[in-house]
């Protein structure tokens, strides 16, 4: 079985110097997910395969009664200020394709084609899939579209993190020059923490001047 299953692509253990099998606990886990699929929801092998491509690109599978895979929901329905964990790299282990993002961002493909005519998103440099920050760009552009906002409005929101990224690095960079693991490691550290308080610092000015507008 499998030996079957590995000739299928379904999971490639590795293989000792004298040929045998290495599990890992990812291919345990793939091995588990493939049986448990044929045995309890008899899925054919090829949509199982789509299943775990899902699985592979960070997304959740599908469910059993079809449609197609669902984005994480930690990404989806992200509330208030974001700390500095939320700058960690681990929204960009999920890949999605032009079709999927925009299912799960609600956009039209001509706003998607806007968002990346100005620079708001594209795809991961070097493939042809959207991470996880392209979809967080693509749902709140989707969002800001119901009040009338397009993309050529939202240039000002791209040059402006973009001065704001250019603040961080210039923090950042003694350290990151210094060359040694310990010194990068503070240097995302203190990245982290700049992002998220410079979001907080815009949250607030935003706030402060939208109030006295409001209570004319």
């Amino acid at each position: 079985k499998i030996r079957f299953l590995e000739a299928e692509g379904l999971v490639e253990p590795e293989r000792t110097a004298s040929g045998y099998r290495k599990f890992s606990r990812e291919d345990v886990s793939r091995l588990r997910y493939v049986l448990s699929s044929q045995r309890d929801h008899y899925l054919p092998l090829r949509v199982i395969k789509e299943h775990l491509d899902a699985i592979d690109r960070g997304l959740e599978p599908p469910p059993t009664g079809g449609q197609g895979p669902k984005v994480p929901r930690a990404l989806v329905a992200a509330e208030g200020l974001p700390g500095p964990e939320a700058f960690l790299p681990d929204v960009n282990e999920i890949r999605l394709s032009r079709k999927e993002l925009l299912d799960a961002a609600g956009l039209e493909a001509e706003q998607l084609d806007q968002l990346e005519q100005y620079g708001l998103l594209a795809v991961r440099l070097g493939g042809s899939h959207y991470d996880g920050n392209a979809l967080v760009i693509a749902k709140t552009v989707a969002e800001m579209a119901r009040f009338g906002i397009e993309a050529r409005h939202l240039r000002p929101f791209k040059a402006a993190a973009e001065r704001e990224i250019g603040l961080v690095e210039q923090v950042v960079t003694p350290l990151v020059r210094q060359r040694n693991p310990e010194a990068r490691a503070r240097a995302e550290e203190v990245a982290r923490e700049l992002a998220a308080l410079s979001v907080k610092l815009h949250a607030t000015l935003v706030r402060t001047g939208l109030g006295p507008g409001l209570r004319r």
